[in-house]
């Protein structure tokens, strides 16, 4: 399709592109998070330990999945992004349906890295897109929006696999999440309009596309992009380890079933997830335009109110209680996911928006999704000897205390945002190139 001239675009054909992509990230959650809910049943029918599911579900996936992320996502920045996620959406789908088919460690451990291999392709592309639909003061809103896939995905992942696996098995599980992908696949191609870039800012840029070492050590200068990425990397760390392993510390602490477990997990985990990812964006947006500081302030204050609420979920004897405690950490532990994204959107030059948004996550997932589970599982596994079943209890409580960490990071990222969006604002307005531009600071 031929790309449309700037400003051509309608609000309505904004909002429709903004939705299929929505419901793109959904599944991607979807088939990223169900083997959470399906790890105690693998484990008993596979024979695994904790160790192992720790390895499927953060490192296997989040080393490829982060990897390839950056030089799909430099593909995107000269190509069709429409294109790059439908096809990368029907690899991902159809990996997660073979993962039915595995009979051993090592068949899900491939299939698991295929599911990584094709999720590489989405969400750096789909980012670059956003920013070129949405000027600067919607950006972390849209965003906001768009990350409502992650607790929308999680919520019907833990629902349908919780009770798939209850009722058939989870190999069929896995089937049933897996192949409607493979269609959504042929809306996001045939129905989805790829946006010229810079349209949201009207202008277009001149400058030849950086490398991926120039953008990495162009953002690298920004004493801002340091500190939200190492934020955002532990925030994630806590988050992933929280999602991966809460379906098994109920079922192991609590004595509950998984279809439960999918329940009650995937409501709390979708809507007041939902609820802070969406929150989390819109006060960035009203704060931050006062004062940018507070695009990443909001974020610590919410980091450091998650702390005890999450000791509650973890010291809590009934099972319950512990879920009335998870609702308020769930919500703010998501308050990092719009702005971060946003600002590096800000943070990065035109031609350079993809990789940036892959530089971001290559950093997130490595340490959130590739640390966060396989630092729980083998705690758990150290712990096992002196606390039994419970060892997985006293895993999570712990990890949860590193949101002290991120917001840290936070609190500085702030600082240094205003001076560093305007130096971008210069680089991109004198068209300089991103190796030259800048200065250490």
């Amino acid at each position: 399709m031929a790309q449309d001239h700037p400003g051509i675009f309608s609000e309505a054909t904004r909002r429709y592109a903004l939705g299929v992509l929505v419901v793109v990230y959904t599944f991607n959650f979807i088939d990223r998070q169900i083997l959470s809910i399906l790890m105690e049943a693998i484990k008993a029918d596979l024979g695994l330990s904790d160790t192992q599911l720790g390895l499927l579900s953060g490192f296997a996936f989040a080393a490829f999945y982060a990897t390839l992320g950056i030089p799909i996502a430099r593909y995107a920045d000269r190509s069709n992004r429409r294109n790059l996620i439908a096809l990368a959406l029907a690899v991902w789908s159809g990996m997660t349906a073979i993962s039915g088919l595995a009979q051993n460690f090592w068949h899900l451990l491939l299939a698991r890295i295929g599911v990584g291999v094709g999720e590489a392709g989405c969400s750096p592309p789909a980012h670059s897109m956003i920013a070129d639909y949405y000027p600067a003061e919607r950006r972390a809103t849209a965003l906001g929006v768009y990350s409502l896939g992650i607790p929308v995905g999680i919520l019907f992942g833990f629902l349908a696999g919780g009770w798939i696996n209850e009722f058939f098995g989870w190999r069929v599980a896995f089937f049933v999440v897996g192949v409607p992908g493979i269609l959504l696949a042929l809306v996001m191609r045939y129905t989805v309009r790829e946006p010229p870039r810079g349209m949201a800012e009207g202008r277009v840029s001149a400058a030849a596309q950086p490398s991926i070492g120039e953008t990495f050590a162009y953002l690298w200068r920004k004493r801002s992009f340091r500190h939200l990425a190492f934020g955002g990397a532990l925030t994630a760390f806590v988050g992933y380890g929280l999602v991966t392993w809460m379906p098994s510390f109920l079922i192991r602490s609590h004595g509950m079933q998984t279809g439960e477990v999918g329940t009650w997990l995937g409501l709390i985990l979708g809507i007041p997830g939902g609820i802070g990812i969406a929150l989390g964006g819109w006060l960035a947006d009203r704060y931050g335009a006062r004062d940018t500081r507070w695009y990443m302030w909001i974020v610590a204050v919410a980091l450091l109110a998650c702390v005890p609420f999450s000791l509650g979920v973890f010291l809590s004897e009934a099972a319950y209680l512990a879920l009335l405690f998870l609702v308020i950490p769930v919500a703010l532990g998501n308050f990092y996911q719009a702005t971060t994204f946003s600002q590096v959107q800000g943070l990065s030059t035109l031609k350079m928006r993809a990789v940036a948004a892959a530089v971001l996550l290559f950093i997130l997932n490595i340490i959130g999704l590739g640390l966060g589970p396989q630092v729980v599982g083998v705690m758990s596994d150290a712990l096992r000897p002196q606390f039994g079943d419970e060892s997985l209890r006293y895993s999570l409580l712990i990890s949860g205390l590193v949101n002290v960490w991120a917001a840290w990071h936070y609190f500085l990222a702030g600082k240094y945002l205003k001076e560093d969006l305007a130096a971008t604002a210069r680089d991109e307005g004198a068209g300089a190139a991103p190796a030259a531009a800048g200065v250490a600071r």
